[in-house]
């Protein structure tokens, strides 16, 4: 079982920036490949961004890539979302997941992932 945390929401002034973290808690990310969800009030949860556990890989939704990078650093046990040129439409709950299979099956399906953080708001005002 993984228990992860995410944390850095907030509130911020379109254009501006924000990073969230995700760290487990009580244990290492061993070697899964994690990923970044979203979801906005009566929305699909969105898939946002995904990397694999050496970093090698990374994915990105439609809707965020060249303003969104993810980024982990398996010693310090962090997986990070820097979110750049951010628009109202970016506010949601954004959640990291674990997927014990790194990425091997998928990554924009929330079903490639076994475990879930509670999620971190973000507001982004106009």
């Amino acid at each position: 079982q993984v228990q992860l945390e995410e944390s850095g929401g907030g509130v911020v002034q379109a254009g501006g920036s924000l990073r969230l973290s995700c760290a487990p808690s009580g244990r290492t990310f061993g070697n899964y490949g994690m990923g970044w969800f979203r979801q906005a009030p009566g929305k699909e949860r969105q898939f946002v961004a995904a990397i694999s556990w050496s970093g090698g890989r990374t994915f990105y939704g439609d809707s965020v890539k060249g303003r969104f990078t993810v980024s982990r650093d398996n010693a310090k046990n962090t997986v990070a979302l820097q979110m750049n040129g951010l628009k109202p439409e970016d506010t949601a709950v954004y959640y990291c997941a674990a997927d014990r299979e790194d990425l091997t099956y998928g990554y924009g399906s929330r079903r490639s992932y076994e475990f879930w953080g509670p999620g971190t708001q973000v507001t982004v005002s106009s």
